[in-house]
């Protein structure tokens, strides 16, 4: 990959995910980190990103929030696998909550067979998926429309989850570590996502290999709080074994996941 196409790779995959490991930049790049930091002092200095501890963030540093049409396009195959296999933590009968996100919208494609479920959620994008089942009761929050990522927020939504009890919540963020858990660069939606997660008994975040080891600004949730976490088989192996020290059950999706039925 030539020095100007590389350039231009890294700065597609910072814009659309807002902060992004210098890992899986040289990754993704396929050039070492020596050289990817190198990258990171030019487009810097050219005012084109912002550079961090351990990678890089969109101008507008850590409450950057990437809009849906920016995420949608980032490890789209992986969200599909992840989102197969949270669907096995579902069982028929169950009442779970789902938060918003792009990879929550992929899960929600795979729970369309099932035969009696009731979803809780914020997420417009997740409803639409669900709407063509007609044995799954969907339950919306209410609440202020987030137009960037096709969520409801704001107090009403909150306090509609507020006398909510349900089995599992699945949801997603923009960055995760062991370290501080999930995060999210919107306060109101950090909100929203902490009361997704208090309805719940047990919470699995679901969270692609481009998200881990990165840091927002609102954490949603400590890594002790996390009980199931999905993620995709990038997903560097340090990472996982810091997780299950923490006494999260970590589960890697495989590559090998077909679409889902229906």
């Amino acid at each position: 990959m030539f020095a100007d196409e590389r350039r231009q790779r890294i700065l597609e995959l910072v814009r659309a995910n807002g902060a992004v490991s210098l890992r899986e930049l040289a990754r993704v790049s396929g050039s070492s980190e020596v050289t990817v930091r190198r990258d990171l002092r030019l487009l810097e200095s050219q005012g084109l990103l912002d550079r961090r501890h351990g990678g890089a963030v969109s101008t507008g540093g850590l409450s950057h929030e990437p809009s849906y049409s920016e995420k949608s396009g980032v490890a789209s195959r992986e969200k599909n696998a992840i989102g197969a296999l949270a669907a096995g933590l579902v069982e028929e009968g169950d009442a779970i909550c789902v938060g918003a996100g792009t990879t929550t919208q992929a899960f929600a494609r795979h729970l369309v067979g099932f035969r009696e479920l009731t979803v809780v959620t914020n997420s417009v994008l997740v409803a639409q998926e669900l709407a063509r089942s007609r044995t799954i009761e969907v339950v919306m929050t209410g609440g202020t429309l987030r137009g960037s990522i096709f969520a409801l927020v704001g107090s009403v939504a909150e306090q509609a989850l507020s006398g909510m009890r349900v089995r599992r919540t699945f949801m997603s963020g923009n960055g995760l570590t062991a370290e501080r858990g999930l995060s999210t660069p919107n306060l109101v939606v950090a909100g929203v996502d902490r009361a997704l997660a208090a309805a719940a008994e047990e919470i699995v975040v679901l969270a692609d290999h481009t998200k881990i080891g990165l840091e927002t600004m609102a954490q949603t949730l400590p890594v002790e709080s996390i009980d199931h976490l999905v993620t995709s088989e990038q997903c560097p192996a340090e990472a996982v074994a810091q997780f299950r020290a923490n006494g999260v059950q970590v589960h890697v999706a495989g590559p090998d996941v077909g679409e889902p039925d229906g």
